[in-house]
């Protein structure tokens, strides 16, 4: 067996809805899984499951009411993300961990291929040589997500839906980190970028990352899943 990069032992997820008198809304409740190196995990379950909020966890977009969440972050090093600082997330995930939402978090004014090539350039930022080839990688990607050519120089929120979730997917996947979180990557796409989509994820597999997906089409689900992991198990019996 490879190594586990994600270990997840008793996590739990309450909310706390503050508009109807304090009343706790329980999501998930002991949720143990690993994922390994080279595999991809696809959450399985009808919307309301608690799919988005796992990989949320994982990213610590939320924070877990309970239980740990251990991220392998070098040979010997793990961190838990419940316990994490600020400084120790931002690195965790400019180094370790991908997250590619349902939705691109666009940023004004900047260019497509520099959005797509700014996590090659995050640790040299100045370095013209640096930045050169990390614009020419970027758009290998956005050739190969069928961006056309015209629209590179232009900032994604001018964009169609499926032409900036091709952009959430290259500046995601761009660099390969040994984590990666997918929330519905192809749920806006047409058949062939889908199928361009299905290569890069089982690319990011081959080379040993460990994924765990939420795919609304079976076909790529089934495409994918190396484990299938039922998200009904994990739903508090309150």
């Amino acid at each position: 067996m490879k190594p586990a990069i994600l270990c997840m032992r008793g996590v739990a997820k309450r909310f706390t809805l503050h508009h109807q008198h304090g009343a706790v809304l329980p999501v998930l409740e002991g949720v143990d899984l690993q994922a390994h190196a080279g595999e991809c995990l696809v959450l399985d379950g009808p919307s309301g499951m608690g799919k988005s909020t796992l990989l949320k966890l994982v990213y610590a977009n939320y924070r877990a009411s309970a239980g740990q969440i251990d991220v392998r972050t070098g040979a010997d090093s793990t961190l838990d993300v419940t316990q994490a600082s600020a400084r120790e997330l931002l690195r965790l995930r400019r180094d370790t961990v991908s997250y590619v939402s349902q939705f691109l978090r666009l940023i004004p004014r900047v260019p497509a291929i520099d959005v797509v090539a700014e996590a090659l350039r995050q640790d040299h930022a100045t370095d013209a040589d640096v930045a050169a080839a990390a614009r020419a990688e970027a758009a290998r990607w956005l050739q190969r997500l069928r961006i056309p050519e015209r629209l590179w120089s232009l900032p994604p929120a001018t964009f169609s839906g499926g032409e900036q979730q091709r952009i959430n997917i290259a500046r995601n996947l761009i660099k390969p980190r040994p984590l990666v979180l997918l929330d519905e990557p192809t749920a806006s796409l047409d058949p062939a970028n889908t199928r361009t989509v299905v290569e890069l994820i089982q690319e990011a597999v081959g080379r040993g990352a460990a994924v765990l997906g939420i795919f609304h089409d079976p076909e790529v689900g089934a495409a994918l899943a190396t484990r299938r992991i039922d998200m009904s198990c994990f739903r508090s019996a309150a």
